[in-house]
Formats: C-alpha cells, sequence, structure tokens
C-alpha cells in the first residue's frame, strides 16, 4: 500500500470509530469514503459494530456496500440519519465545501442535509482558504436546459464547461440522468450561502456542489516525513 493511500487508510478507519451500534450512516462517494465503507463493513463482519444501516450516496456507494453486505435503507424511508461521512474536493476554514467532483452532489447533499452530523474525510491537499480559486463548482442542469443555464451563470461572472466522460463519448451523466456544468467564477467564491441559492434559483438547475454549514467536524489526512498522520482543523482556523 503507497503512502497516499496509507494516510487515506487512516483518515478512513478514524471515521468509522465515531459510529456506534444502532446507528443509520450516510455512506459517502469517492476514494476515502470508498475505503471507509470497507472499513465499517469489517467492522460489523467482525460483530464490533451492530445493527448498522447505511444509506448510499451515490450507485458507487450503493455497490460497494452491497458487495460488502452492509445493510441498506432507502433515504425517503428515514426521517433522520445518525452520521454521513462523505468526502469533498475542497474545503475552506469555515467548512464550507465544493462537491460533485465525481457527479454524485445531489444525493450526497440529501444525505448530509438529513445527517445529524456530517463527517468529512480528505487529505491535506483538500483544504482551500477560498473556495473556487482552483477547483470548479460543479452545477447538474437538465440536459435540455445546459446552454441556457450556462449563458445565465456567464452573466454571474462564472466561466462554465460541460464536463465531458473519459470513456464514452458524449458528456458525464448523473445517476440522476442529469448533465453537469464545472463552473469557475472570476476571484473565487467569497459568498457561498448567496451563491448556493442563487445558482439554485436558476431555472433548469437541480442542484450546485456547494455545501453551506452543513459539516461538523472534518478529519484531514497528510503525509510527514514519509508517515501517514491524522488531524482534525478547528472552524474557523
Amino acid at each position: 500500500m503507497d503512502l497516499q493511500t496509507q494516510m487515506k487508510q487512516i483518515v478512513a478507519d478514524a471515521a468509522v470509530k465515531k459510529v456506534e451500534d444502532g446507528m443509520i450512516i450516510g455512506l459517502g462517494s469517492g476514494s476515502t469514503a470508498a475505503l471507509m465503507i470497507k472499513s465499517l463493513a469489517k467492522q460489523i463482519k467482525s460483530g464490533k459494530l451492530k445493527n448498522i444501516k447505511g444509506v448510499p450516496t451515490s450507485f458507487q456507494s450503493e455497490v460497494l456496500a452491497l458487495e460488502l453486505g452492509i445493510p441498506l435503507i432507502d433515504l425517503a424511508s428515514v426521517s433522520q440519519i445518525d452520521l454521513a461521512i462523505d468526502g469533498a474536493d475542497e474545503v475552506d476554514p469555515n467548512f464550507q465545501l465544493i462537491k460533485g467532483g465525481g457527479a454524485c452532489h445531489v444525493r450526497e447533499k440529501l444525505v448530509a442535509s438529513k445527517a445529524n452530523k456530517l463527517l468529512i474525510v480528505v487529505d491535506e491537499t483538500k483544504l482551500v482558504q477560498n473556495l473556487n480559486l482552483v477547483f470548479p463548482l460543479p452545477v447538474e442542469v437538465l440536459p435540455s436546459a445546459w446552454k441556457q443555464v450556462k449563458d445565465t451563470i456567464f452573466k454571474l461572472s462564472g466561466v462554465s464547461t460541460l464536463r465531458m466522460a473519459t470513456k464514452k463519448a458524449g458528456p458525464v451523466v448523473t445517476d440522476q440522468g442529469n448533465l453537469i456544468l464545472d463552473v469557475l467564477f472570476k476571484g473565487g467564491i467569497k459568498d457561498p450561502k448567496d451563491l448556493e441559492i442563487l445558482i439554485n434559483n436558476i431555472p433548469g438547475v437541480l442542484e450546485n456542489g456547494l455545501f453551506v454549514d452543513l459539516t461538523t467536524e472534518v478529519l484531514v489526512g497528510k503525509v510527514e516525513n514519509n508517515t501517514p498522520i491524522l488531524f482534525s482543523p478547528s472552524k474557523g482556523i
């Protein structure tokens, strides 16, 4: 296992230690979340964790959880989720996030908004002072509306690119059957809360990848002196 994977594994294992018997857990998407799901499955199989149910945030996490024998429950059938564990593409000092690099942010946000606690697991490269200076903001749009939404966002000083697939001809299609615009705003995103609402009010937009005031805790992994270590930053620092 290389150092990068070891680092992610340490973060994934630390996240699973937050899980208690009887919990309903939001199962995130992405590489670190996948390691977390595998670690969770081991704890359930060994009997160290009992009566756990998972709510997947994507088809990817659903397939993995089913393969590993984690009992699943549909999002629509639960009134609340005890703990959601997920990754992020960018995390600012106030724990505001950009998610959606894997085109799963709609279901991820649905799960996060129903969770009592949202635990974000990332490596140190995902920590930024200002959102959107480097990583584009994903905006999920109806297929027939992508050009109209792109033009509207341009009036907000956002430059949009339709996300294209890498192993098929044409654009990326989400689990909901929609398309993704990746948007960079001039100077980054200065007010995530207002922009989240503004973009979601554009006709044709289903959801965007800004996760505002949802995160409870962030676990961060990094490699220091060729050794993977874990730390948890304080909000606002």
